[in-house]
This record gives structure tokens, C-alpha cells and sequence, in this order.
């Protein structure tokens, strides 16, 4: 597939920003986290200008972005339209959460229920965006259980880092958070390892015989291309990524990803003052980094199976 550069900065972006504000609403409400305004502020801003980043850039992706609003009335059906739905009631308890953050200073009551809720409210939104991926069961790559728990676990991971780079200006060593960026990081490593294995090993079950209805003549081979020059199913379904460098990137997204990021929060719990500050910010950036290369990956790698009417012999 033709890794689209706005949906690759919407599921990366949204998905910090939630993993980001699902921490903060949990913590903040089981007073794990300082009162300080400015520490607030920044975090919540960071969130929240990541979401809504992400969202507004999903935008570029559509024929007539100014119709975008319709999408949300299919949310019976479409798994689009719930995260639409999802994305903008989230911001309701995410506003409560920050006004009963910043401006009066409680984190009980209905202003820790406001954590709770924007904290489920993004996860729901997580899932969601997972699911349009995964429901589509015409690319077998994306049609697989472990893409919505790949989505919600780097959503955690990436979010996590991002708060722990914003909260030690403020908290020096904040254990709990450094052990939930270690144990996120391993638990995304170990499901990206996963669901690699498993697209690699997996064996096609459409060839052109069964796409066109004629199994019972045998094999099946086109006499002339459907035709004969690009066209949008080219162009978008049948790109296709050099197995090199594929496995480079799978690389850089090994390194990038979960090795650097898991040796600098520990590098991070040993050191303290201006070198654990830079510590954690180089983690923060460098999961940033090797989840885009990942998801490039994610849609790079994915084979739509309208290609078995050009030419490829199993999907």
C-alpha cells in the first residue's frame, strides 16, 4: 500500500497525544503526579496539541476535506466515523480534567472521574483507530488480532516517554513512570517481534483462481493486464517495498524504537540532574522517530488483494 504521510502523522501524533493524556487522567487521579500549574500546562498542552494535531492533519488525506463532517454520521457501521465521534466527545472530560487541574487545584471527586473518563475516552479512541485497520479483512497484513493491541501498546509506550521527558524537569526520578515506560516498551518490542513473525511466515489463502471464481479449471493466469498504464489501484494498492529495504527499516525500528529508548530510561534511574533531563528527552524523541518508521512500515508492507488481478499469484 502507499504509505499516505498524513494518516502516518495522525496515528503517530493522536497516538501520543492519548497515550499521554490516558496517563495523565490516571495518575493525576491516584495523586501520582505534582500539583504544579506549570507542570500541568505543559504536559496537558503537549496532549492535547498533539491530538488535535493529528486529527486536523487527517484531514490532507481526503478527496473533499470540507465534507469531512459527514463521516461522523456512520458510526454504526464505520469504525472512521467512531473515531471521529470518539476524538471530539473526548475533549468534554479532558477539559473538566484540566480545569479542575489548573485553576483549582483538586484532583478528587468529579475532577479525578474527568481524569478517569478522558483516560477511557482515549484508549476507546486508540482502539478505534486500530479497528479501521483491522476490520478491513482484504489486506491480510492489517486483518490480524494483534494490530489493535500493536496500536494501544505504543500509544502507551510513546505517551509514556513523552510525560516522563516533560515530568523530570519537575520530579527527579519519578520510579512508577520510568518503570511504566520500561515495561510498555518491552511489552510493544516483544508484539512488534510478534506480528512481524507472523506476516512473514503467513501464507496467502487468495490466489487468481479463487479471486476470479475459476478454481475448479485449475491454475489461473491473465492473458493481458486489466491494463495498460498506472492507475489508482497501481499507484495507491500495488506499491510495494524492496524486501531490503524493508528489513532496514525493521532495523533502524528495532534500534529507534524500543532498544535506545529502553537503554536511556535505565541510563535515566542511574543519573540525575541535567544529564537525566537530557536523558529522558533523547528517549522521548527517539521512540517518536522509530514509531513513524514503524508505521511507514505498517502501511508499506501491506498487500491489498485487488494486486491477484495484476499479477500476484497469493495474498
Amino acid at each position: 500500500m502507499q504509505p499516505a504521510y498524513s494518516v502516518i502523522f495522525l496515528t503517530t501524533a493522536t497516538g501520543t497525544g492519548y497515550g499521554l493524556l490516558a496517563l495523565l487522567g490516571i495518575l493525576r487521579a491516584t495523586g501520582d503526579l505534582p500539583d504544579d500549574r506549570a507542570f500541568g500546562v505543559f504536559a496537558l498542552g503537549l496532549a492535547l496539541a498533539l491530538i488535535s494535531a493529528g486529527l486536523l492533519a487527517s484531514t490532507a488525506h481526503l478527496g473533499r476535506p470540507e465534507r469531512a463532517w459527514r463521516a461522523l454520521s456512520q458510526w454504526r457501521s464505520s469504525w472512521l466515523s467512531r473515531e471521529g465521534v470518539l476524538a471530539i466527545i473526548g475533549y468534554g472530560p479532558a477539559a473538566l480534567f484540566a480545569y479542575g487541574w489548573l485553576l483549582l487545584q483538586q484532583n478528587d471527586g468529579i475532577w479525578a472521574m474527568a481524569g478517569w473518563g478522558a483516560a477511557l475516552l482515549s484508549v476507546a479512541t486508540v482502539y478505534s483507530t486500530s479497528m479501521i485497520y483491522r476490520s478491513l479483512a482484504a489486506i491480510p497484513r492489517w486483518h490480524h488480532p494483534l494490530v489493535p493491541w500493536n496500536y494501544l501498546i505504543l500509544a502507551l509506550a510513546t505517551g509514556a516517554l513523552w510525560l516522563n521527558a516533560v515530568l523530570a524537569p519537575f520530579v527527579s526520578g519519578h520510579a512508577l513512570l520510568q518503570a511504566i515506560c520500561f515495561a510498555a516498551l518491552a511489552a510493544a518490542w516483544l508484539l512488534k517481534i510478534a506480528y512481524w513473525r507472523a506476516i512473514d511466515s503467513a501464507v496467502g489463502d487468495s490466489t487468481i483462481a479463487s479471486a476470479t471464481g475459476l478454481e475448479s479449471f485449475g491454475a489461473v493466469r491473465p492473458l493481458d493486464p486489466p491494463h495498460v498504464q498506472d492507475n489508482y489501484l497501481l499507484k495507491e494498492m500495488g506499491f510495494a517495498v524492496a524486501r531490503k529495504h524493508a528489513e532496514k527499516l525493521r532495523r533502524l525500528t528495532h534500534l529507534l524504537a524500543f532498544l535506545a529508548p529502553l537503554v536511556l530510561i535505565v541510563l535515566q534511574a542511574a543519573t540525575s540532574g541535567q544529564v537525566s533531563l537530557m536523558v529522558a528527552a533523547l528517549a522521548a524523541v527517539s521512540v517518536s522517530i522509530g514509531v513513524v518508521l514503524e508505521r511507514w512500515l505498517f502501511f508499506a508492507e501491506a498487500q491489498h488483494k485487488v494486486m491477484l488481478y495484476y499479477g500476484a499469484d497469493r495474498i
